[in-house]
């Protein structure tokens, strides 16, 4: 029997070989190129406890824990129980916000550009075009149309009115005025 497919081999010439491996030593630097132009530079959340349930949107209302450092690792805020409007914090740490769930705790980096960026905050105490990071427990939210049917039914009860709690205080009592000469 004939073998048609047989195809006999030729000698490879002086120099492919160094080609052949000049070649590949660019492709790999093209790719790596390629991979460093297009890395993520956006707000990250490492998962330290995962939570449950949905997440909050920019129009929530979230208590979490929080503490917030710089990279040399001074703490520069911290709050426990702390109630804050997502859409109303550096546009990074609304960003992560929508991206956790109630009872987890959370690692956040935000570059500066998603932070306070050129200007810096707190009088100097996050230093211009700093990066923050952030461990965060999302400890519960709530939508504002929810927080307002609360604040309305402490109103109802007469716990939200002047005087009481969670009310506006009661206004100073007027001083005597004394008795008009006669």
């Amino acid at each position: 029997m004939a073998e048609v497919t047989r195809v006999p081999l030729q000698p490879i010439g002086k120099g492919i070989l160094t080609k052949l491996w000049i070649g590949i030593a660019i492709a790999v630097l093209l790719a790596a190129g390629v991979a460093w132009a297009s890395r993520y530079e956006g707000v990250t959340v490492d998962t330290l406890a995962a939570g449950e349930g949905p997440s909050p949107s920019m129009d929530d209302i979230v208590l979490v824990n929080y503490e917030g450092r710089l990279p040399d690792g001074t703490v520069f805020d911290s709050g426990e129980q702390a109630a804050m409007p997502v859409g109303g914090v550096v546009p990074g740490f609304a960003d992560a916000l929508t991206r956790m769930q109630t009872g987890g705790r959370y690692v956040v980096t935000i570059p500066s550009d998603l932070a306070y960026g050129e200007e810096g905050a707190g009088g100097g105490v996050i230093p211009p075009n700093s990066d923050l990071e952030f461990t965060v427990e999302l400890l519960e939210f709530r939508s504002q149309a929810e927080i307002q049917a609360m604040q309305e039914q402490l109103r109802a009860m007469g716990l939200g009115g002047p005087g009481g709690p969670g009310g506006a205080p009661l206004p100073a009592p007027l001083p005597e005025q004394p008795a008009p000469a006669e």
